[in-house]
């Protein structure tokens, strides 16, 4: 009774997570699921944790789902937690396996499927749960049991325009079933999707566009995990291969994962990168970039991007280490503190002409008076901020003074834009600077 009504308080609680890429930065979220409910964007991600438990110190740690909710893809409020491995009552309740998760809705209710390991002794592998909600944000009340008749991972469920629902997962093969109307049985036996490129896949996420079914997954062509898709004229296969969403992660993150949702008109890719853990890549973090079609239906490569997506209030704190592109030399970027990596990052500016770009700023009505920046500097500097699609009109001058610490500066601005425009930070002379954010008034 008291876990439940600390899981409620938790619930009922919630914050705004303001950022860029990745787009939470006070905790780990893996795998993100999206969905559009009520006029929102609901993110439904995994949760990685530092291990409690000597046996998972180098392996995926996960013993909660949160759900985050967002209106314009930059501000995004935690929700709290929705199930954990504590509150389902056939999960082992340390086995710290809450993996990939789902949610849809039909015929009122929230159906949020979960993946974990079951408790008792003669069970092994994973089973997949469904936990059951009258609002996108919980409570959540978990079933009794997993689904019967399925054993496996990353299940994602399409409901398709007839009202019939699937479910898709991974583990031995990647297999799909029909569901019954309760959205909690399977409705026949499961069948292998056919159709996919040989070696390791997971991670199935599967939506409809025109007509055209795009089994999405995450796949192993060399050695780590690209995005790569499929496409087929029925739900249940088979699928022809098509090609690659998203490439190896440069830095080498063995595994991604995804979901691609439209919303406002536009298609996004949501995806995950070991950001906040560049050392240990099973701690991850979520992504979204924008996500194009080719007039032929197929899927135009994603190139993954610090700036992410949607508009930047200029009322807020805008990160310059979250670019859109920099010069070719001394630019670099690198942790506010190593000790904490959610306090973000900053940009460093080492060379004279170095340059920083970060797009999609919105001054609204215009009227700003000043721009305050928190900076620091071992020599000092000056740094020209300018703004404009065209031209890029200088808004003001920033004199960095020398610095022990991080300071917050204030300086007048001699123009500022109307709209949404890019705004640039440039060294003019020599010197250097660290820029952390900056905000205008």
């Amino acid at each position: 009774m008291k876990k439940e009504i600390l899981l409620l308080l938790f619930v009922c609680f919630s914050f705004t997570v303001y950022s860029q890429n990745p787009i939470v930065r006070d905790q780990f979220t893996a795998d993100p699921t999206a969905r559009v409910f009520e006029g929102k964007i609901y993110l439904y991600p995994s949760h990685d944790i530092p291990s409690p438990v000597e046996r998972l110190k180098e392996w995926f740690c996960m013993a909660d789902y949160h759900v985050f909710s967002s209106d314009n893809l930059i501000d995004w409020q935690d929700h709290g937690v929705i199930v954990s491995q504590e509150n389902v009552p056939w999960v082992a309740p340390e086995s710290y396996s809450m993996w990939a998760p789902d949610c849809v809705y039909k015929d009122g209710k929230y159906y949020f499927y979960f993946p974990s390991a079951p408790a008792g002794e003669n069970r092994r592998g994973f089973a997949i749960g469904v936990a059951v909600s009258d609002t996108p944000y919980g409570p959540f009340i978990p079933e009794a049991k997993p689904i019967e008749g399925v054993g496996g991972i990353d299940p994602c469920v399409l409901i398709d325009d007839d009202g019939e629902a699937y479910i898709y997962w991974s583990g031995r093969g990647m297999s799909v079933a029909r569901l019954k109307k309760n959205m909690l049985e399977l409705d026949g036996e499961p069948t292998q999707i056919e159709g996919l490129p040989e070696g390791f896949k997971e991670g199935p996420f599967v939506f409809k566009r025109k007509g055209i079914y795009y089994y999405t997954f995450p796949w192993v062509k060399d050695k780590t995990e690209t995005l790569a898709y499929a496409t087929g004229d029925n739900p249940m296969g088979p699928f022809t291969f098509q090609g690659i969403i998203m490439e190896e992660s440069p830095t080498g993150c063995w595994t991604n994962h995804h979901s691609i949702v439209e919303y406002k008109d536009q298609w996004y890719l949501f995806y995950h990168h070991n950001d906040y853990s560049p050392s240990f890549d099973k701690n991850r973090s979520a992504r979204i970039d924008a996500l194009f079609f080719n007039s032929d239906g197929t899927i135009r490569k994603v190139t993954p991007t610090f700036r992410g997506v949607g508009v930047s209030p200029a009322t807020g704190k805008v990160h310059p280490d979250r670019f859109s592109a920099v010069s070719q030399s001394g630019t670099s970027i690198a942790f506010v503190s190593d000790e904490n990596p959610f306090e973000g990052w900053k940009m460093k500016l080492e060379e004279k002409g170095a340059w920083v770009r970060y797009e999609r700023v919105d001054f609204g009505e215009g009227g700003q008076q000043m721009v305050k920046a928190r900076v620091q500097s071992s020599t000092g500097c000056t740094v020209r901020l300018q703004a404009g699609d065209t031209g890029r009109s200088v808004m003001t001058e920033l004199e960095v003074p020398v610095t022990g610490s991080w300071q917050e500066i204030t300086v007048p601005i001699k123009y500022a834009p109307k709209g949404i425009h890019d705004i640039q930070l440039t060294l003019i002379d020599e010197g250097m600077a660290e820029i952390d954010w900056i905000s205008f008034e």
